[in-house]
């Protein structure tokens, strides 16, 4: 589980905005504090040093998200990651 940052908007477009330090890959699974799924990041966009991110909620009520911490969900990509290595060695 990796900080990504605190929710600053819902966008019309029907996004949450996200201020962050650093640059997660598209596609990423984002979670709350309580490890809900809420959503998957779908852009990238600002200035380099703290870009914004927008996630595609998938969830009933996101606005409720507005000024919570997301985090992006690691857990699955280091056993993808050991599945990968496993199946290389013969």
């Amino acid at each position: 589980m990796k900080r990504l940052g605190k929710v600053s908007h819902y966008a019309k477009q029907g996004f949450l905005i996200v201020r962050t330090s650093w640059v997660p890959s598209l596609n990423d699974k984002v979670i709350d504090k309580n490890l809900r799924f809420v959503g998957i990041v779908k852009d990238v966009f600002g200035p380099v040093k703290a870009p914004y991110v927008a996630i595609k909620p998938k969830v009933k009520d996101p606005e409720k998200y507005v000024g919570e911490v997301l985090y992006i969900d690691t857990r699955k990509k280091k056993k993808e990651k050991k599945q990968m290595r496993r199946k290389k060695k013969f």
